[in-house]
């Protein structure tokens, strides 16, 4: 990937757009310190000719205008994009023509399951398909492929998808015939592009939506590329995806269906690499909405991805969208509040209260507004009678300012929303504080489910739990929501556009799924190689890419997940490391302990692991011995890792390396399926190595050694095990 050349005593600048439902903001990053240069915000423009792609290089154009930056500053540009959500929820997607292969005694069944229905997306919005079945097991010629070309033309086939049985072990067939198609000059999509897993009909209606996307996405790249271009920036061009990483434009061209959960994914890249939560909550407050989302250990958590209802064989973040939000509406029946959200007050094209002039909040009554024509009748408005209609409306926003709740971008000590609140609480025979606290208890309690599903989910511990903030409606009700629930929180920096700087931080990422029944230490170390060649294809430098490997014995997967910086000379500049004492601290806190309980037992130049005795939290345990919590601090102060139990072992690399096996021995249990190997980590130079995925001691120990094999033996490590 070649990058722009910076001339001399000019900034390096990163820029991250972030396409949000209200607005679009834009922000530049100076690439070698992580510094936050300027930020700009545009309406986001899902109406227009070009779609949101237009908001995208308006916010650039901007940006670059308001820093005066010289196009040849950019050495990355970096945006998500709600535009492949968009489009399969409006429908605007092509009508798929499917090319089924197969021979043989596998014919029949790849025929039934290559025919992939018209899929309903929404409601009156459809996914049209055709299809035809074509024997590979003659001579497959390209009149036969023409044909079949031409009727599924015929019925209005745009774009394609070629899918055929077992074209994960041979791709071969598939390859054949999508190169025909986009050398006729079709967009075509090949089942093996999208997935390597077995699960022919699975693997197709996969490929089937990422085809029905291809011209609506395509169209929107070209001509962000030519705008970018226009503009003289030379540098590359790169997208979020669903997973957190970033590709550049060409992939997005090729499978644009990694993009589809592009917006939330933005955020949480954010929180792992500028809020740097290692572990915790991330709640991404804008307007409108609320994504919810776990980090365990410096790692996101994913799921599998859906589009109308149906499984497809793609792996996104595992993001949970509320909607309520900094900017919902109340609604009422009487005096009383009764709910808050889902409508925002942007779509019901009313103001926030608190930033109301003074001369107008005193002279307000209330209304009942219906903000769209399918919405209930009895959402909060408020407005002056000269006027006729109301102009502004009560959300968390004010709830939260009126409790002294907000000290961001969102705080307001206008005596306009204290008179109009003064009104609201008069009208529905109530105080101020109280109806603001009712407000608050509405919104949050909409929250909590969420929560308790996440913690249970992902056997989270909310002794330690940890909610962040991030989003311009973050203060809003992040603040509130922890008080209520007795949990620590904080809200990131630089709150109200942290998604854009998550996207322009973004690492390259690529992930490979394969079947695999009880995978080898070769099957490992193969597709662990395969992940890292597939991430450096795509930019990213060969050192600093990151590798994680796991099983799942029980859909027998072996899955490959690589990321890594751009190939360019950035990084951040390392800032005063905190002392001892701090890390210390910080530890403690962590673990909810006093600090002269919390003994640091390990220690490298880039790490320090503390140890402390958790108290059991069963009625039956009382007395017994609590559990030596772990908690993993870096040389920034940043907790890498927290386990609520965990054995610890420092030694030279090469001594831990001759005697894992025997540790991992020492530490395995039993359950129904027999042997189950800790949960093993190993910090080496600054690399914190994951191995947790893996489940026999042959794969870990082979993945060990193959990312550890470049290291001096005496290199200072850490071997960290819980059992299971």
């Amino acid at each position: 990937m070649t990058n722009a050349s910076v001339p001399a005593g000019r900034p390096r600048v990163k820029v991250g757009i972030d396409v949000g439902g209200t607005f679009t903001h834009a922000v530049a990053v100076e690439a070698q310190t992580l510094s936050l240069l300027g930020k700009i915000r545009v309406p986001t423009t899902h109406g227009a000719t070009q779609g949101v792609a237009q908001g995208v290089v308006e916010a650039l154009g901007q940006l670059l205008h308001r820093l005066a930056l010289n196009p040849a500053d950019v050495v990355l540009i970096a945006h998500s994009t709600t535009q492949a959500t968009n489009a399969l929820l409006e429908g605007d997607v092509a009508k798929v023509g499917i090319l089924g292969l197969g021979s043989g005694a596998t014919a029949l069944a790849a025929r039934w399951q290559t025919q992939i229905t018209d899929m309903e997306l929404a409601p009156g919005q459809r996914l049209p398909t055709a299809h035809r079945f074509l024997d590979t097991g003659r001579d497959l010629t390209t009149e036969q492929v023409k044909q079949a070309v031409a009727e599924l033309h015929a019925e209005g086939a745009s774009a394609f998808t070629v899918s055929a049985a077992f074209a994960v072990d041979d791709p071969q067939a598939e390859q054949q015939v999508v190169t025909w198609l986009r050398n006729w000059g079709h967009l075509a999509t090949a089942g093996h592009e999208v997935s390597q897993l077995y699960g022919l009909q699975l693997r197709t209606r996969t490929a089937v939506i990422n085809a029905s996307i291809l011209p609506k996405m395509l169209e929107t790249a070209n001509h962000t590329e030519a705008a970018v271009r226009a503009l003289g920036i030379d540098a590359p061009l790169m997208i979020m995806r669903s997973d957190g990483g970033i590709m550049d434009i060409q992939e997005m061209r090729r499978r644009p269906i990694l993009t589809i959960l592009s917006g939330p994914a933005a955020g949480v890249a954010a929180a792992l690499m500028y809020a740097r939560v290692s572990d915790g909550v991330f709640l991404d407050v804008g307007g409108t909405s609320t994504d919810i989302s776990v980090i365990k250990n410096g790692r996101p958590t994913v799921r599998t991805a859906e589009v109308a209802g149906r499984k497809l064989y793609l792996k996104a973040l595992d993001v949970r969208t509320l909607g309520v939000a900094g900017g919902s509406m109340v609604r009422f029946q009487g005096h009383h509040p009764i709910a808050v959200g889902p409508r925002s007050a942007h779509i019901a094209g009313l103001r926030y209260l608190s930033f109301a002039p003074a001369a107008e909040s005193g002279e307000l009554t209330v209304h009942r507004v219906q903000p769209k024509p399918q919405d209930p009748k009895d959402y909060l408005g408020l407005g002056r009678p000269a006027d006729g209609q109301p102009t502004w409306t009560f959300t968390p926003t004010e709830a939260a300012n009126l409790l002294g709740l907000i000290q961001g971008e969102a705080r307001s000590e206008s005596p306009g929303l204290h008179q109009g609140a003064a009104v609201l609480a008069q009208a529905w025979q109530t105080t101020v504080p109280a109806l603001a606290t009712r407000v608050l208890d509405l919104a949050v309690a909409r929250l909590k489910p969420t929560l308790t599903q996440l913690i249970q989910e992902y056997d989270l511990d909310p002794r330690t739990l940890t909610l962040v903030g991030g989003g311009g409606g973050a203060e809003a009700l992040v603040p509130y929501l922890a008080q209520s629930l007795g949990w620590k929180h904080w809200i990131a920096p630089d709150a109200e556009v942290i998604a854009a700087i998550g996207v322009a931080l973004g690492l390259v990422r690529d992930r490979i799924e394969r079947s695999v029944v009880n995978p080898s230490p070769a099957d490992i170390l193969r597709i662990r190689q395969e992940v890292i060649e597939a991430v450096v294809r795509l930019g990213a430098r060969p050192e600093a890419v990151d590798v994680q490997v796991e099983v799942d014995s029980r859909q027998q997967r072996l899955i490959a997940t690589a990321s890594g910086a751009l190939d360019m000379d950035t990084g951040q500049v390392p800032s005063a490391p905190p002392s001892p004492e701090d890390c210390l601290a910080r530890a403690a806190a962590s673990l909810n302990r006093p600090a002269a309980a919390v003994r640091c037992v390990a220690e490298t130049p880039f790490f320090r692991v503390y140890q402390a005795e958790i108290p059991q939290r069963a009625w039956w345990s009382w007395g017994a011995a609590g559990r030596p919590g772990v908690r993993v601090v870096d040389r920034q102060g940043i907790i890498r890792l927290q386990l609520n139990r965990g054995t610890i072992w420092a030694a030279p690399l090469g001594d831990l390396l001759a005697s894992l096996e025997t540790h991992l021995e020492s530490h395995k249990t039993y359950g129904d399926g027999g042997e189950l190997y800790p949960d093993t980590f190993i910090l080496a130079a600054g690399r914190l190595l994951d191995l947790t995925g893996l489940t026999t001691q042959a794969q870990i120990l082979a993945l060990a050694r193959a990312e550890l094999e470049t290291l001096a033996r005496e290199t200072s490590t850490v071997l960290v095990l819980r059992s299971r």
